[in-house]
């Protein structure tokens, strides 16, 4: 290991002295590329680098145990156990780093939350989860845009809504809210005070940019049509909502939130580019081995990952077995928790993944 994060280290300094060369300077999209490199190598050189300075002072505190000096050996005896600690949390750390990145981190995401058993009671925690990512998304200084929703009649609430967050790392820390989260509670309708068990689906997309997905325009059939409100009414006397199907693969995708066709068009369009390339992460996920999906759980969408329990105020994460007894600030958006719980759990089946490997 030693070996290859030097070669590393070699690598950020000669990236170093390419973001300063002139040539490079007045190439912006090699530039751009350099200096994304550099980025990306800066906390894996940092944490290699404060290793190796803790392992050549445990290197020379060993020396001073063999002199003869006992005051200077009592102090060194005093620091030895904080440093040989450090230098195992940093080994740890370069483990970490070390392991494969997701190319989608940085991405930003599509969000998109579905009602599914339940009736109006699901249709109704759709809004409010997406009401806890969108204050989550605030914490996080993000951007929330609405692409499209669709209410539900009666009681309010969505039988369905894609949102784009848009921020730094945004993907990187929502990726494993997908899949099915259930809700128990009493419903405003129910005079006998019965608890009720609806579920909703979360979809956490990574934007897919043009470079990502190829679509052929010839593979596309758009089609226009008045946008319609609550019963069907028309909310537009002009031809601005658009659908598009993706001929290849039969997906649809709608958006009638814009008046403007063309916007409608574009929202519509990254969405179907989000969708197809989630069919290609879904597709190489699925070629993980069953060892490695069962030690945190597989991600799949169809799993059930989360119950919302109003009358206990539990919200309890199946996969890594932790429960929670904040419910109401947890929908407010204090979700980082579940977030930090759930990153450290993956990480560590993909370390026990490489380990494995290594033997």
């Amino acid at each position: 290991m030693y070996k290859k994060l030097k070669d590393i280290e070699n690598r950020f300094e000669e990236l170093q002295g390419l973001l300063s060369d002139g040539e490079v300077v007045a190439k912006p999209a090699l530039y751009q590329k350099y200096a994304k490199e550099h980025s990306d190598l800066h906390d894996l050189v940092e944490a290699f680098r404060a290793h190796e300075n803790i392992r050549l002072r445990i290197e020379e505190d060993q020396k001073i145990l063999k002199e003869n000096d006992e005051e200077l050996k009592e102090i060194v005896k005093e620091e030895m156990p904080l440093l040989k600690q450090q230098l195992e949390e940093l080994g740890e750390r370069l483990k970490i780093l070390l392991l494969p990145r997701d190319p989608n981190d940085e991405k930003n995401v599509l969000l998109e939350i579905r009602a599914g058993t339940g009736g109006d009671e699901a249709a109704l925690f759709v809004g409010d989860l997406f009401r806890m990512y969108g204050r989550y998304a605030e914490r996080c200084e993000w951007k929330v845009d609405v692409i499209s929703h669709s209410p539900a009649g009666g009681m309010g609430g969505f039988k369905e809504i894609i949102a784009l967050i848009e921020g730094k790392g945004a993907y990187s820390r929502l990726k494993y809210e997908s899949g099915v989260h259930r809700v128990q509670r009493v419903p405003v309708t129910e005079a006998q005070g019965r608890i009720h068990t609806s579920a909703v689906t979360v979809a956490i997309l990574p934007e897919a940019e043009e470079v990502d997905i190829t679509i052929d325009p010839n593979e596309l059939r758009i089609d226009v049509f008045h946008s319609s409100g609550h019963g069907g009414q028309s909310v537009n006397t002009t031809d601005s909502a658009v659908r598009i199907t993706h001929l290849p693969t039969g997906m649809v995708v709608s958006c009638q939130d814009e008046k403007s066709q063309l916007k409608n068009k574009h929202k519509a369009m990254k969405v179907l580019r989000a969708r197809l390339l989630d069919g290609m992460i879904q597709r190489q996920n699925a070629e993980i081995s069953q060892t490695r999906k069962n030690q945190v759980g597989s991600g799949d969408r169809s799993e059930r990952i989360r119950t919302y329990n109003y009358p206990q105020g539990r919200v309890t994460d199946h996969r890594i077995g932790l429960t929670i007894y904040n419910l109401e600030s947890f929908l407010d958006g204090e979700i980082q928790v579940f977030i930090d719980t759930l990153s450290a759990n993956f990480q560590a089946a993909a370390l026990n993944q490489s380990a494995a490997g290594n033997e």
